[in-house]
């Protein structure tokens, strides 16, 4: 067979390199600094009242005795967190997690309704940042002038200006720090001890730690927790829908923009809109966004746009609300559904796992006993012909009192108790009680039976705890 020969073309390839770029081309641009116009209006004065109330909840409860011992005091080292009359151990750690998911379920309620006012309005880290920003207006000036100091060359006024700036950044720092360490530690000898030079290694990282974490994020870096690193604005989408309400600009009231005076009553025969491109709704906002684009991830729902433009459609002439609360329906004139399955979906969980916390609360005994049998044996034969069991009732008194505790068993026809049938215990306190039980073998043909212990507070507090175990005849 004849072999064919194949011809081969070349085909010349242009292979086209791309080279890197320079480094200063390359090089990351740090994000612009956004100067925070102050504005003035019904949901600044919401938002400003809250913060004064939370921020002196905060500031406030480390502080406040009951019962002689701290109110709120949460000692991780002792594993126990008093909360006014309640102390909570390891043990409770439901209780804690029913606090947890409340909380959770309670935000997305929240969110589903009126979108991310937690984030605009009692977040710590927004609250913080405008607690920065009201320092940086006292002592630099208006947001112009700030603008125009940071352009400026340095000079001594800038230094001090800057440097006092920082100063109060740190000093606010350093008070948030102890106050915050303080819900875990005693907070007067806390204060005492920081301020004198006596506190332990551990304090002071802690204290200087968290120092630093409330000056870097409130103080610089701001607006990234909320945009890069917090996740909440990335899920946040998730539980908003056509009816939740949300800081929107009305697009078909507002555009098309453009510039005009106050005496001008034609400006919509020119094809403009209510929106005079005046720039205050970017201006105030914490970050830096403007919500004439629609709605963004980055809005916090603070209403600072809608204060800023309602004063501008006020000073014009116009009717407020070109910026405002709405939702998407209410915007393409349909109605708006409050109730809805996603919002009585949430609202239908947050109430029972209310029940649930409260429940897990009534039904909780300030009381903990543990049955500890002898490893050694499980049964023995005494002198006298009897069958005897040995235990060791751990027992935890988890209230914030003394209590005298009585010690029994079920009773059981020719059962004897050998040991203590009474233990005192501080608050807090856990005892190990040794108890040996003697029964007759003779009195029954059974292999083992079921022995409940019983343990419980003298007095009328109606505190008790009943533990079952078994005992062997060894028949």
């Amino acid at each position: 067979m004849e072999h064919q020969k194949i011809d081969i073309k070349n085909i010349p390839v242009h292979v086209e390199v791309h080279k890197p770029e320079s480094a200063k081309a390359a090089a990351y641009n740090p994000r612009d600094r956004i100067y925070v116009r102050a504005v003035k209006g019904l949901h600044q004065a919401i938002r400003r009242y809250m913060g004064f109330v939370f921020m002196g909840l905060f500031m406030l409860l480390p502080w406040l005795t009951f019962d002689g011992h701290q109110a709120i005091l949460l000692n991780i080292t002792e594993q126990k967190f008093n909360i006014f009359g309640l102390t909570l151990w390891p043990q409770d750690f439901t209780i804690l997690a029913w606090i947890f998911i409340i909380a959770a379920y309670a935000l997305f309620f929240i969110t589903a309704f009126y979108g991310r006012v937690w984030c605009g309005y009692l977040c710590p880290q927004s609250v913080w940042t405008f607690i920065f920003i009201w320092f940086e207006e006292k002592i630099q000036g208006t947001r112009n002038q700030r603008m125009k100091l940071d352009a400026d060359p340095w000079s001594a006024s800038k230094f001090l200006k800057k440097a006092a700036t920082h100063f109060c950044w740190l000093a606010f720092s350093l008070l948030t720090a102890l106050i915050f360490v303080g819900y875990f530690t005693p907070v007067d000898k806390l204060f005492i001890e920081f301020f004198t030079f006596q506190s332990g290694f551990w304090a002071v990282v802690t204290v200087l730690f968290f120092t630093l974490c409330t000056y870097g994020n409130a103080g610089w870096m701001r607006e990234i927790m909320c945009t890069h690193i917090c996740p909440y604005a990335r899920f946040q989408s998730a539980m908003f829908d056509k009816d939740t309400f949300t800081v929107t600009y009305d697009e078909k009231r507002g555009e098309n923009r453009g510039p005009r005076s106050r005496k001008d009553k034609d400006y919509k025969e020119k094809g403009l809109g209510d929106c005079i491109d005046c720039n205050l709704c970017v201006q105030v906002c914490p970050t830096g966004i403007d919500i004439r684009n629609g709605l963004q991830y980055e809005c916090i729902n603070c209403g600072a746009c809608i204060d800023a433009c309602d004063d501008t459609m006020t000073k014009m002439g116009y009717p407020t609300g070109l910026i405002s609360y709405t939702t998407e329906h209410s915007l393409n004139g349909k109605p708006t559904r409050i109730l809805r399955p996603k919002l009585v979906g949430y609202l239908f969980i947050l109430i029972a796992v209310c029940a649930a916390f409260a429940w897990t609360l009534y039904s909780r005994v300030p009381l903990e006993m543990n049955i500890i049998r002898d490893r050694g044996a499980l049964y023995r034969e005494t002198n006298d012909g009897l069958v005897e069991n040995t235990y060791t009732l751990s027992i935890s008194n988890k209230s914030q009192h003394s209590a005298v505790f009585n010690l029994s068993v079920n009773n059981v026809p020719g059962l004897r108790w050998i040991g203590p049938e009474q233990v005192t215990l501080l608050g807090g306190e856990t005892t190990s009680v040794p108890v040996s039980l003697a029964l007759d073998p003779d009195s029954t043909d059974a292999h083992s039976l079921e022995m409940t212990f019983t343990v419980q507070q003298q007095g009328d507090t109606g505190v008790q705890l009943q533990q079952s175990t078994t005992f062997f005849l060894g028949h």
